[in-house]
């Protein structure tokens, strides 16, 4: 006999809950599967392995840009800092032009979408989709990072994203 506590799930409004007050750092993804770009705001972002440097993140299916991520062979992950929250607001925002004449994007030399202010970002080859519930974990291989002489290592601050908020994570918020 299977016992029932084994069995019951969580309703989804207490699973968003739990998640809510789990802070994630904040990730934009860009990618151009040949009928234009798009981009992605993600909090699922997550590093797999090193050898070779692997990375993981999930694609919304309530997203515009997530058909197009399924599609494309490559993309482009940006990891920003508080700095850069309005870049993370629009990617986020649906019914925007992300890519407009006002916003600061390129393309690199193999073709993919970029915001070239982001902090750090990565190019990455898609090895890997998995559909769950409606939404897809993408598994991507990194193939080229920003350059470092490119990166400012100042004093900006990670963007994080907790209970709905955006936040700066910062000495402020050091332990021990």
């Amino acid at each position: 006999m299977i016992d029932a506590a084994l069995t019951t799930s969580v309703s989804a409004e207490d699973f968003k809950f739990a998640f809510r007050h789990h802070p994630a750092g904040v990730a934009v993804v860009t990618a151009d599967a040949g009928n234009g770009p798009v981009a992605m705001t993600v909090s699922s972002l997550s590093s797999v392995g090193i050898a070779p440097p692997t990375l993981v993140f999930s694609a919304s299916p309530r997203s515009s840009a997530t058909p197009v991520i399924r599609e494309a062979g490559t993309l482009v992950v940006h990891m920003l800092t508080a700095d850069q929250v309005e870049l993370a607001k629009l990617a986020s925002t649906s019914g925007v032009d992300r890519f407009g004449e006002d916003v600061n994007w390129d393309r690199l030399p193999t073709g993919e979408p970029y915001y070239p202010e982001a902090s750090e970002w990565l190019r990455g080859r898609i090895i890997g989709r998995l559909d769950i519930n409606g939404s897809t974990l993408v598994v991507v291989e990194a193939l080229q990072a920003k350059p470092r002489e490119d990166v400012e290592h100042d004093d900006r601050l990670p963007l994080v994203y907790h209970n709905r908020t955006w936040h700066a994570l910062g000495e402020h918020s050091r332990l021990g």
